[in-house]
C-alpha cells in the first residue's frame, strides 16, 4: 500500500491530539507526519508511534514544501478559510473539521457510513467537509432506518458535552467543579460558556439566529439533509450539559408508514459502527460513560410512540471528540485512500 504525507493543522487542540491517537490506532499508511500549529506552538513536540515530531508553524507554502497528500484541518473556521485552499492547490486533499465549507454546494459533506460515494466529488475544490459532531452520530442512526422504512420527520434534543467547546470548555467544567467542592462555586469564572456549566444545563449552543434557533441547531437541520440527500423535516434543540466528552441525543422519528420495532432494532443492530444497547429490564441503555473514548454510536431506549404507530423514539450517545470529529475524519481519509487506489 502506498504511504502518504499527512499534515494535521491544529496539532495542539483537542481534536488535533485525538487525530494523532486515531491515526496510530488504525495504523494509517503515513510516510511523513507534519504537525502544524500557530507560531506560539511551533517548536514544541508531539508523540506519534513512539517517535517525537516537532510542530511546524502553519504557513501558506508549508503544504507544498512538505509535499502533503492529506491535510486534516481542526484549528477553527478562520484558519480553514485562509489556509485550506493553499493545501488544495498544493495537491493535497483537505479534510476540514470546521463548519466553514460544510454547506458549500461544491464541497462534499461526508459520513462514510452514510454517503461514502460523495467523497469522489473532492476534486472540484480539493476539500471534503467533516460534519458537525451532533449531526454525525444522528445520521449514523437515521440513515439505516431511512433506507428501510423511509423517514418523514425528525425531532431531536441534544445533551452536548463540554468538549464540543474545545479544551477551554473542558477546563472550565473541571475548574468549576473544583470550586464547588471548595465551597466557592459562586466565585467561578465563566469564559467559554454564557453561564456557569457546572451543575447546570444551558439550552444555548452557538449564536441565536433570526428564527430563534441557534446556529448549532440549524447545522443539524441543514447538514443532515445534505448528507442524506433528502429534504425531510427536522427540528433540533441543542443543550450544553456538564458531561466531559460524549454527546447524547433524544430522537423522535416519524416514518411514512407504521414501524415495526423489532425490525428497527435489527436494522440498528446491523448498522455499521452502531452498537445497540437496549435491555431496560437490566438497566442497560447508552450513557456517556460507556461511549467515551470509543469509536461507536450507541443506541437504545428504542420504542414505538404510545399514540402513533409510525413514530419511533430512541436515545443515542457517542464520543464527541472521536466519533464526532477525529474518527470520522480518519474514516473519510481511509475511504479516500481506498477510492484513490482503486481508481474510483
Amino acid at each position: 500500500m502506498k504511504k502518504y504525507n499527512v499534515a494535521v493543522v491544529g496539532a495542539t487542540g483537542a481534536v488535533g491530539e485525538e487525530l494523532f491517537r486515531v491515526l496510530e490506532e488504525v495504523d494509517f499508511p503515513i510516510n511523513n507526519l507534519i504537525p502544524l500549529a500557530s507560531e506560539r506552538s511551533a517548536g514544541s513536540e508531539i508523540e506519534f508511534k513512539n517517535k517525537s515530531y516537532k510542530i511546524i508553524k502553519l504557513t501558506e507554502d508549508v503544504f507544498e514544501k512538505y509535499d502533503i497528500d492529506i491535510a486534516f484541518f481542526s484549528a477553527g473556521g478562520n484558519i480553514s478559510a485562509h489556509f485550506a485552499h493553499f493545501a488544495a492547490e498544493a495537491g493535497a486533499v483537505v479534510i476540514d473539521n470546521t463548519s466553514h465549507f460544510r454547506m458549500d454546494s461544491d464541497v462534499p459533506l461526508v459520513v462514510p457510513e452514510c454517503n461514502p460515494e460523495d467523497i469522489s466529488l473532492w476534486r472540484t475544490r480539493g476539500i471534503i467537509a467533516n460534519p458537525n459532531c451532533s449531526t454525525i452520530q444522528m445520521v449514523h442512526v437515521l440513515k439505516p432506518l431511512d433506507d428501510v422504512f423511509e423517514i418523514k420527520r425528525v425531532d431531536v434534543s441534544t445533551y452536548q458535552a463540554v468538549s464540543g467547546a474545545g479544551k477551554g470548555g473542558m477546563e472550565e467544567l473541571v475548574q468549576q467543579m473544583q470550586d464547588f467542592f471548595a465551597f466557592k462555586l459562586d466565585e467561578s469564572e465563566t469564559k467559554t460558556f454564557p453561564h456557569r456549566i457546572a451543575l447546570n444545563l444551558i439550552p444555548h449552543i452557538d449564536v441565536f439566529m433570526e428564527n430563534d434557533y441557534t446556529k448549532e441547531e440549524m447545522k443539524m437541520v441543514n447538514e443532515t439533509q445534505k448528507i442524506m440527500n433528502k429534504k425531510m423535516q427536522i427540528s433540533a434543540t441543542c443543550v450544553r450539559v456538564p458531561v466531559m466528552r460524549s454527546h447524547s441525543e433524544s430522537i423522535t422519528i416519524h416514518f411514512e408508514k407504521d414501524i415495526n420495532v423489532a425490525k428497527a432494532k435489527e436494522v440498528l443492530r446491523n448498522a455499521k459502527n452502531v452498537v445497540l444497547v437496549d435491555e431496560p429490564a437490566k438497566n442497560l441503555y447508552p450513557m456517556p460513560m460507556i461511549s467515551t473514548d470509543t469509536d461507536f454510536t450507541y443506541v437504545g431506549r428504542v420504542r414505538k410512540d404510545i399514540n402513533e404507530d409510525n413514530i419511533l423514539h430512541l436515545w443515542c450517545v457517542a464520543d464527541q471528540i472521536r466519533v464526532g470529529a477525529a474518527t470520522n475524519a480518519v474514516r473519510i481519509a481511509l475511504k479516500w485512500v481506498e477510492m484513490e487506489e482503486s481508481g474510483k
